[in-house]
């Protein structure tokens, strides 16, 4: 799958994610259990079709599904390294 597409699905899941746990959180949850349960279940028939291909990306959704907050610091600390990285090109003169 295309790395923007596949960022981009992993974060979706995780706002959908941290919704989730934002309602659990305030008793909200037991008004949409069923239709979360819908969702989880949807989720998890697409993780497990792209583990076929791509078996780090399911996981990622798996992740970013059951435990969002650190799926969120995971992308932040990868993100961080990215930044700090220094450039590899050399002048050749």
């Amino acid at each position: 799958m295309e790395p923007t597409l596949s960022r981009l699905l992993v974060e979706l899941v995780e706002k959908m994610g941290l919704v989730r746990r934002d309602m659990l959180q305030k008793k909200e949850l037991e008004k949409y259990e069923a239709r979360l349960a819908r969702v989880e279940q949807k989720l998890s028939a697409l993780a497990d079709h792209i583990s076929a291909d791509d078996p780090h990306l399911a996981k990622q959704l798996r992740t970013a599904w059951q435990l969002p907050a650190r799926s969120l610091a995971f992308r932040n600390a990868d993100h961080q390294k990215e930044l700090k990285k220094p450039d590899t090109v050399e002048d050749s003169d």
